[in-house]
């Protein structure tokens, strides 16, 4: 769908969002992450807070194995802004994912367990006992939500995000959205709980938008983007996250490039880091990214059961639950039968593979797709189109699934 020009610069109409959400709400914060993005609103946000005279939260989850000029970056915003912001900087175990390693295929930052990558900054917030909403290796997906909830009070509250529609289709699906609930139907909200409102101000900048900010106004931003426009990253590649995950792990390599003595400890701290940095440096089949072979003398699906009985078993169990799952929403309440038309039973009612176009826009399944999902350490499966199941469900999950697999006559793969 074409863009709507609505008559005015990028910069204009976000001061004119963030000065309406100042208007309308009682309570605010920005979620911030130390990412360019997220730097220029907080520079925009807390310019109206200090015209308005107000404090805003500033919540910042810092995830430990971060690039040290982030957290330089991070550290000299906070500064900057100390008399306008009630902080937060949140060093928390979370559960995240490792998507380099089936040995470990996720992770908790700052896990009491282990060996850190650096220690936490003197005034970040470790002791949680204060917050009821926290549980130990709960999910960031789940905690980022939770806090707003807690920070709100009750009250009608605004979070800031940075986040642009420019940036990935997730991104663009998710201000576009007709189905989502808004505030005073402002298409650039999201409403999370009764109370609390995501807010997109910069949701129509461009990159290049970005970096003409900082260079017009001598905006602070992180440093890392210089050394990444040095080792020949573009501006419009040039990402932060954490650097295990499913998607992050394609700029895992960068940490080596860029911060060597980061890198190191980057290394020891998630089993798999070193060798999985290698094979997506290259884009190799090992992660499934580009294109896939199966051994000679296989099938796709005989191909998926190899990979699942060389898993330790509950990763095993955990891939064949979602697979079972699959099968049964594909062949059984879909209809998927073999090319005479029989129904041939749950494991056999899908094709080994179709086109593959079909396949990138998950319009039909296939034991390639499966796979695919398998080679990438897809932890969640989000390639066969599921969402991540939170934490505190996941034990009910695994019940619930074995009791489904017995009842339906399911066989799991991976025996």
């Amino acid at each position: 769908m074409s863009k709507i020009k609505i008559g005015t610069d990028v910069l204009s109409a976000s001061t004119d969002r963030i000065s309406y959400v100042f208007d309308e709400f009682e309570k605010i914060y920005v979620s911030f992450s130390g990412g360019k993005d997220s730097s220029v609103m907080t520079h925009l946000v807390m310019q109206e807070a200090i015209k308005r005279n107000v404090k805003v939260g500033l919540f910042f989850v810092d995830l430990e194995a971060q690039y040290k000029h982030t957290i330089d970056h991070v550290k000299d915003i906070f500064q900057q802004y100390k008399d306008f912001i009630i902080p937060f900087w949140f060093c928390a175990p979370l559960s995240l994912s490792n998507a380099v390693s089936v040995y470990e295929p996720r992770w908790v930052c700052w896990d009491t367990e282990k060996e850190w990558v650096r220690n936490p900054e003197k005034n970040s917030i470790t002791n949680l006992e204060r917050f009821p909403f926290f549980r130990y290796g709960m999910e960031f997906e789940e905690f980022t939500p939770e806090f707003g909830k807690w920070f709100s009070e009750g009250k009608k509250t605004a979070c800031f995000v940075g986040i642009r529609a420019d940036e990935s289709l997730h991104r663009y699906a998710t201000i576009k959205s007709e189905k989502k609930s808004k505030y005073n139907d402002k298409k650039w909200t999201t409403k999370i709980d009764d109370n609390l409102y995501n807010i997109y101000p910069i949701y129509d900048w461009k990159t290049s938008d970005v970096w003409a900010y900082n260079g017009k106004f001598f905006k602070s931003y992180n440093k890392i983007y210089d050394l990444m426009h040095k080792a020949g990253i573009s501006i419009h590649q040039a990402r932060l996250c954490q650097p295990y995950g499913n998607d992050q792990r394609k700029g895992l390599w960068l940490f080596h490039v860029l911060e060597p003595e980061t890198w190191s400890k980057i290394v020891s701290r998630v089993n798999g880091v070193n060798s999985g940095s290698e094979f997506v440096k290259y884009s190799g089949n090992i992660s499934g990214q580009v294109k896939i072979n199966k051994p000679h003398g296989h099938t796709w699906q005989s191909f998926s059961k190899l990979l699942l009985c060389s898993m330790p078993r509950p990763l095993a169990e955990h891939y064949d639950n979602k697979i079972c799952q699959f099968l049964s929403w594909w062949s059984v309440q879909r209809g998927y039968y073999d090319l005479n038309g029989d129904f041939v039973g749950i494991h056999n009612g899908i094709p080994d593979e179709v086109d593959p176009k079909l396949e990138a826009s998950r319009k039909a399944p296939s034991w390639r797709r499966i796979c695919k999902s398998l080679l990438r350490n897809d932890y969640w499966c989000k390639g066969l189109s599921f969402s991540q199941t939170q934490s505190h469900a996941y034990q009910r999950y695994k019940k619930i699934m074995r009791e489904r697999k017995k009842k339906i006559g399911y066989k799991p793969l991976w025996i």
